[in-house]
């Protein structure tokens, strides 16, 4: 599940990414208004956490153009308002959630869980992965393929839903490195190779027909077969 965080306080976001991505998301960080409206139009995203008191623009109003674009991705704010009629403005504002700090990151969480489950728009039909017989629940966090669960650790269930959302593409190291890993450089270690080698012994064996596949010189694909 992708989450875009539009925060500016650097240290708020730190504390918010990195408590999802253990939780295991991928997580997206813009600090200014302007900028996480248009990733939040321009990319798709499962959920939307935004601070109400942002440079550039102030969170309730990117709620309101959102809406106004039709765009029903969840959003939850978070702001230091915290009385009842600054809870209902943004409601009304078109959030489903206001979050008021400080808050405990275990209600943060528990409240993100409980608008993925409930789900609008896009996002509701992106809760399971489907490839041939293999399939990821996104909100259960679990993997099976022709009805046998898969045991996945957290980096290796980001990985194969990164594969899962690009089925049939060709999948770069580089688009590895940042969608998994965030990394924005090349390590120069072979972490993508023995994770991907995990993966593969866990997805493809005992299978007859492989889905994971490697395309030398180039990258990864994860595809039924013809």
């Amino acid at each position: 599940m992708r989450i875009l965080v539009i925060e500016d306080d650097a240290e708020t976001a730190a504390y918010l990414k990195k408590g999802l991505k253990e939780s295991g998301y991928t997580v997206d960080w813009s600090k200014d208004g302007r900028d996480g409206l248009f990733m939040a139009t321009s990319e798709k995203y499962d959920l939307l956490v935004i601070d109400r008191m942002l440079p550039g623009a102030d969170g309730l109003s990117i709620v309101k153009l959102l809406r106004e674009e039709g765009i029903k991705t969840p959003v939850l704010v978070l702001s230091a308002l915290g009385q009842v009629d600054d809870r209902v403005r943004g409601l009304k504002a078109g959030a489903d959630d206001y979050l008021a700090k400080p808050y405990a990151f275990s209600e943060l969480s528990a409240r993100i869980e409980a608008l993925l489950r409930r789900g609008s728009g896009q996002a509701a039909a992106d809760t399971k992965l489907r490839v041939a017989d293999l399939e990821l629940d996104l909100l259960a966090r679990a993997a099976s393929r022709a009805g046998k669960a898969i045991d996945l650790k957290p980096r290796e269930f980001r990985l194969l839903e990164y594969m899962m959302r690009h089925a049939g593409q060709v999948v770069t190291r580089t688009m590895l490195l940042e969608g998994v890993w965030d990394y924005h450089f090349d390590p120069q270690t072979n972490v993508i190779d023995v994770h991907m080698s995990r993966l593969r012994q866990k997805i493809d064996k005992g299978f007859a027909s492989p889905l994971l596949q490697t395309v030398r010189g180039a990258g990864y694909s994860l595809r039924a077969a013809d």
